[in-house]
């Protein structure tokens, strides 16, 4: 490692008081902050609680004010309807005035909770920023879930007003939004009083259609019309930014609370440091807004280095091809792109040779940035021989709101290893304890913790709840943050995430990483993705069970395929794993946001109760997966 990063990562650890007020001084405040760090409530902490600012100053005004106006901050690009829309600074700046008016001439006023229920299109991020410059509280909630998760959420965070539109597009269907919500409205405890939609054409249910319920639906547009611009309310740097709900919650859904002045910072010093992003470079994020990705990486981020930002409604397959990345890097000179390995292993299933991409002109493209489900080696050495530039595993939680863990190209290209997110990101004190909270040494796999205070940008608290937020995650380790993830060090530093702690299976008393045997299965040259779950075992407790989904055009019988696999995990993990059973299925059930439902198998291979998670992206592969799962015990 060389000094850029050393530097950075010793100052932040050994000083990170000293460390994040020099780094704030990147963000536009109105008043700056003198105190770096509250530590009065520990183990609940406060960043810059003495600073005040409106983040859409520093996302917006400040690059129109530099005279940067006219260069392009968000391009619309939506392969379901075949169109592209840019907006420069200026307009963008405009409509969001436009729209905070709107909210403000309903009487939504800074504290107030929105919920936006959009799909991919320009009013998501516009309703975002508008709440930002109101001081509103946001909370996304993705586009399509169903009408009781709906429901719960806003009785959680009791929003003011609903921001939805008239549907979802998908390659096989529109979804209908004014059902749902009507209906997880009348599911909820009434605090809406307006709900704001954005017509879309095509779809099925109308506006009018909802003129006699207890709530006021309106028109964006012609809402729009009539308001004022609204000028930027200046908040505290502790002022909740947003509420985003972690996918796949049960009962009580949690609602992460990020800041406004830390997240500010933090991001702001990761598109330097980690993405290497500058004003005028253009980021194409391939998530949703309503992940954590889309709010940090989408929308926020990319405005607060004064790049453009690509907001795709589309597929990485199948809108139109295996090959629509490549396009929008090639129409859109994209430098910088950020995906999930579940969108890599799709394309790679589809194209195994990247043909597809490579038809398209990728030499704007610098780097690709991969987080959200493990980058195992073969889909890592795939994309990396496809485009020749860095391609970067990183690691993080809806919790965390940017890496923990990264390959730092704006401090250092550090040598990247497959199979790891490389180095903890400066700020975050990573490391691996034991079950007891000892830690262990290099190349022992434990529990990930993160010791306390998180740095800014990191969760503050859980809606409502300070109590659950401490007991859910700071209470096992006093003085951590425990991530619920296991992996170990290397000799180099270099940081190994091995899956869940659940994930973890114990084979005749031996502890074995599934996610180990999952890079051995996807190292087959026949395997498109996996997964690997342990079953309950009468005689060893537990025993590992392979599920693979093969490439595209991949020609092997299954008893060939089993053997080889079974061989190679033989080889590379041994005997005592007794990995013997392996099947190969069409498809792995998943969240939207491309999480593979591991836990879910588990259950049901094991017979237990399980819940299907309001995330998923189809259920119809858990009901095929059923039979196959229940015959292992």
């Amino acid at each position: 490692m060389t000094q850029g990063y050393r530097q950075n990562y010793a100052a932040a650890i050994n000083d990170p008081a000293a460390f994040w007020l020099t780094n704030s001084a990147d963000v536009q405040w109105q008043n700056p902050p003198q105190t770096a760090l509250d530590e009065s409530r520990a183990p609940l902490y406060s960043w810059f609680p003495d600073g005040t600012l409106n983040l859409t100053v520093s996302a917006l005004d400040r690059h129109v004010a530099a005279g940067r106006g006219e260069q392009t901050a968000l391009i619309y690009d939506s392969a379901m309807l075949g169109t592209v829309q840019k907006y420069s600074y200026a307009e963008l700046l405009a409509q969001v005035e436009k729209f905070a008016g709107v909210l403000r001439d309903r009487g939504v006023s800074t504290g107030d909770r929105v919920l936006i229920y959009l799909p991919m299109i320009p009013q998501a991020v516009v309703a975002m920023l508008a709440c930002a410059r109101l001081g509103a509280v946001h909370s996304v909630v993705f586009g399509g879930f169903a009408p009781k998760e709906l429901a719960s959420r806003i009785d959680d965070a009791t929003p003011v007003a609903v921001i939805t539109a008239s549907g979802g597009i998908e390659p096989s269907r529109r979804i209908e939004y004014l059902p749902a919500v009507a209906e997880a409205l009348d599911r909820s405890q009434g605090s809406v009083r307006d709900v704001i939609v954005a017509h879309r054409e095509g779809f099925e249910h109308a506006l009018a259609e909802y003129s006699q319920r207890p709530e006021t639906w309106s028109d964006w547009d012609e809402l729009a019309s009539r308001a004022t611009a609204a000028a930027a309310v200046p908040v505290p740097s502790t002022h909740p930014l947003y509420v985003l709900y972690t996918s796949g919650t049960t009962g009580a859904p949690k609602g992460v609370v990020r800041d406004t002045g830390g997240y500010a910072t933090a991001l702001t010093y990761s598109m330097k440091a980690i993405f290497d992003v500058r004003p005028g470079d253009t980021m194409f994020t391939a998530s949703d807004v309503g992940w954590v990705v889309g709010h940090s990486y989408i929308v926020y981020a990319p405005l607060l280095a004064g790049a453009t930002t690509v907001l795709y409604e589309g597929k990485p397959v199948g809108t139109p091809d295996a090959g629509v990345f490549g396009r929008i890097i090639e129409q859109h000179r994209v430098t910088t792109m950020f995906t999930a390995p579940t969108a890599l292993r799709a394309i790679r299933r589809a194209d195994p040779q990247g043909e597809l991409w490579a038809s398209h002109d990728l030499s704007s493209l610098r780097a690709l940035f991969v987080a959200g489900e493990r980058l195992d080696p073969d889909t890592y050495h795939y994309a990396a021989n496809l485009l020749n530039i860095p391609v970067v595993d990183n690691w993080w939680q809806t919790e965390s709101g940017w890496p923990i863990a990264a390959n730092p190209l704006g401090l250092d290209d550090l040598d990247r290893k497959p199979g790891s997110p490389s180095t903890p990101v400066p700020g975050f004190n990573v490391q691996i304890r034991d079950a007891v909270g000892e830690p262990v040494e290099q190349g022992i796999e434990g529990n990930i913790v993160i010791q306390l205070p998180l740095p800014p940008g990191a969760l503050t608290t859980l809606w409502g709840n300070d109590q659950r937020f401490i007991d859910t995650y700071l209470s096992q380790l006093e003085g951590f943050y425990l991530t619920g993830d296991s992996g170990f060090f290397d000799q180099d530093g270099y940081l190994f995430v091995m899956g869940r702690t659940d994930d973890v299976i114990n084979v005749s008393g031996h502890r074995l990483s599934t996610g180990a045997m999952e890079q051995v299965l996807s190292a087959h040259p026949a395997v498109a993705e996996c997964a690997v779950i342990g079953v309950n075992d009468r005689l060893k407790g537990q025993r590992p069970v392979g599920y693979v989904v093969l490439k595209s055009g991949a020609e092997i019988d299954e008893v060939t395929l089993r053997s080889e696999l079974v061989a190679m995990m033989r080889e590379h993990i041994g005997a005592v794993a007794d990995f013997r059973e392996v099947s190969v299925v069409a498809a792995l059930p998943k969240t939207r946001s491309g999480k593979i439902l591991r836990k879910t198998m588990r259950q049901i291979a094991d017979g237990k109760e399980f819940q299907i998670p309001s995330t998923i992206e189809d259920a119809s592969v858990i009901d095929e997966l059923i039979p196959l799962l229940r015959t292992t015990n």
